[in-house]
């Protein structure tokens, strides 16, 4: 299979979507063909790896998917010069009881495809310490590889040396070292990241954000320091049917929130996609067999969606016959209101 990384961490707020996001855009911009990956899951972060990457990024969860089926969506894209996935929190932090490929660490990814880990470490506060992180990482499960380090939020010159002189004792490479730079971090909310759509000047937060890291890190080492031993399984994986031959799904900043492989796979069944946008006091299709609100942040348009009367309506009366699905903010807009963080009900469709 195509080469990969997984870049990871000892903990979350390391830095981790910064690089990935670095990484991708700056290997995009050398004319490199980048296919984005992120470990458990996610919905914001791979939408951000899209616009770093010009291309979707799938989500590999070893808890919830089967071995077969990671398999198959990383081979499903060969074309790709490097496989760049991204983990959650720390490298090895998952549930306490196992799934159906592992415990949804990020290190049950880098097992099992053989892709290497770069690991983001924040040195603040820190120099030759920080190689003892990086030796415990390394040394924590044998069949997880670590190509080396990405050292973030270097102090000086100074502080430099010394963090690379206690990984050199080590023989632990360091990629590249990050300055501090406020201005790169990405705004946050209480779910994570505000989402990329709610980013007007996305495209020049990534070329800003690639041109940080390719002036910092070694991309040519990265590169070279990817690899792969997965192979593709023999028996394709069971998936499950869509829920319908005609889908409406909601696609708007308030309903954002679905998985770009259970698109690919509905599709690939045959099933075709109506969209439809409650922001625009739009209903869903009369023709489709089912209604599908995905998650997300309603709550931030929770005057506008009250207002979008024919929205409301549509679902209402669609929902007397068909099936609507909703999950977390969708869910929450099938109810019968809202109330946002001021305190303010809003009317909702009151399907619940």
């Amino acid at each position: 299979m195509t080469p990969g990384l997984v870049i990871s961490a000892p903990a979350s707020g390391t830095g981790k979507t910064t690089v990935t996001l670095g990484l991708l855009a700056a290997l995009r911009a050398l004319g490199h063909k980048v296919a984005p990956f992120k470990c458990g899951p996610d919905y914001i972060d791979p939408a951000f790896h899209k616009a770093a990457a010009g291309q979707p990024s799938y989500n590999l969860d070893s808890w919830a998917m089967p071995q077969a089926r990671l398999l198959e969506m990383v081979a499903e894209d060969q074309g790709a010069d490097l496989h760049l996935a991204e983990g959650a929190m720390g490298l090895f932090d998952g549930v306490a009881r196992p799934g159906e490929t592992g415990i949804g660490a990020s290190a049950d990814i880098a097992a099992l495809m053989g892709w290497p880990v770069l690991l983001v470490i924040n040195v603040a506060g820190q120099a030759q310490s920080a190689a003892a992180t990086a030796l415990g990482f390394s040394k924590m499960r044998p069949n997880v590889h670590l190509a080396g380090v990405i050292l973030n939020n270097v102090a000086s010159p100074r502080h430099e040396a010394l963090v690379r002189d206690g990984m050199a004792q080590h023989n632990i490479t360091v990629f590249g070292a990050l300055p501090k730079r406020p201005d790169i971090s990405l705004p946050e909310r209480h779910l994570g990241l505000v989402q990329a759509v709610e980013s007007p000047d996305l495209a020049v937060q990534m070329a800003r954000i690639g041109a940080f890291i390719a002036e910092h890190v070694d991309l040519l080492a990265v590169m070279a320091a990817a690899s792969s031993r997965a192979k593709v399984p023999n028996i394709p994986s069971a998936k499950l049917p869509p829920p319908g031959a005609r889908i409406a799904l909601a696609q708007d900043a308030a309903f954002s929130f679905i998985y770009p492989h259970l698109l690919q796979e509905w599709r690939s069944e045959g099933a075709t996609i109506l969209p439809f946008s409650p922001l625009a006091d739009q209903a869903p299709d009369e023709s489709a067999d089912c209604a599908w609100l995905p998650g997300g942040y309603p709550e931030l348009h929770a005057g506008p969606l009250s207002a979008a009367t024919h929205f409301r309506a549509g679902l209402l009366a669609f929902g007397r016959d068909k099936p609507v699905h909703g999950e977390c903010g969708g869910y929450m807009a099938m109810g019968t209101s809202l109330i946002d963080k001021s305190g303010t009900a809003h009317p909702m469709v009151g399907l619940l």
